[in-house]
């Protein structure tokens, strides 16, 4: 009895870490803010993600859930990535992941699922701005290719920090 309740256990988890990503929607959006507020990223708030869904030709806008339910509804958000395409650049605008499902692979599958959209869109690199103090987000980057490249001084505000402008080359080489 005890080795089949710990077996179930075991099913249980599994199924709460299983993770899929698909299109953000508006029915998402009050998850995505608040997962935002609790990541500490600067503030894009409910408006500025409602219009840059509107922009669904050259943006791209990814959640991440877990758990085995085939109802939306019922599987939680735990990460997003929002990215958009400028000229032959990707930017990677906001990544999160909720605090406890950090170093799963969570981060690492949106970053590399951007990555990929921006090279099949013929992006000529990836760039975006991390917090100089974010060590894990570095982490994360600097696992997925980018590397610094710059240095914005005081460019977070609250509080104010310095950005580090970091890159990866997404040209297909032969």
């Amino acid at each position: 009895m005890l080795e089949t309740a710990r077996t179930s256990k075991e099913t249980e988890v599994a199924k709460e870490t299983e993770v899929a990503l698909g299109r953000m929607t508006e029915h998402d959006l009050l998850e995505v803010v608040a997962l935002e507020e609790m990541c500490n990223l600067s503030p894009w708030g409910w408006d500025a993600y409602h219009t840059e869904l509107q922009s669904v030709t050259n943006s791209l806008m990814l959640v991440a859930r877990v758990g085995s339910s085939t109802s939306e509804a019922e599987r939680p958000i735990v990460g997003f990535i929002v990215a958009r395409e400028l000229a032959d650049e990707l930017h990677i605008n906001n990544v999160a992941v909720k605090p406890e499902f950090r170093g799963r692979g969570i981060g690492r599958m949106l970053m590399k699922t951007a990555l990929a959209w921006g090279g099949q869109r013929h992006c000529r690199q990836a760039v975006l701005e991390v917090r100089a103090g974010n060590d894990r987000a570095h982490q994360l980057y600097r696992g997925c290719g980018f590397e610094v490249i710059g240095r914005r001084r005081h460019y977070y505000k609250t509080p104010v920090e310095d950005a580090l402008l970091m890159a990866v080359s997404l040209e297909q080489t032969p």
